[in-house]
């Protein structure tokens, strides 16, 4: 429909580090709130040219009261971005947001939602190859 990935901008800041403290760091957004960003749910796609898994929502499993993020685990990715303005494509939805009784099962959904999205970047960059 949009003739490519939906493509978002914006700045790494800190966050409360859950995401490293659960083996998968991501790289925290605040969008802006003027701006459109895809609805909340789990999406493969690209962050800083590395395939990635991209939470967008409010993490509802932790119930932290920050408001929308948008947060990119970037796969196989180690170093640091903060302050740095990160470019994502969306490139295929996953699944919705949703809110675990555990946090074991949130680390083994996440495990799952890493693997689907190589998966589907490898694919896509697959394709693009000539």
């Amino acid at each position: 429909f949009l003739g490519g990935p939906f493509l978002l901008e914006g700045e790494v800041v800190h966050g409360d580090k859950r995401g490293r403290e659960l083996g998968m760091p991501t790289a925290n957004i605040v969008p802006d709130d003027r701006l459109v960003v895809p609805g909340h749910g789990v999406y493969a796609g690209w962050a800083h040219g590395h395939p990635a898994a991209i939470n967008v929502g409010v993490r509802p499993t932790f119930e932290t009261g920050r408001g929308l993020l948008v947060e990119p685990y970037l796969i196989d990715f180690d170093g640091d971005l903060y302050g740095q303005t990160l470019r994502i494509a969306f490139v295929e939805k996953l699944r919705g947001e949703k809110r675990f009784d555990s946090v074991a099962a949130l680390v083994e959904q996440m495990t799952r939602d890493v693997e689907r999205a190589r998966e589907i970047c490898a694919a896509e960059a697959s394709q693009a190859a000539p």
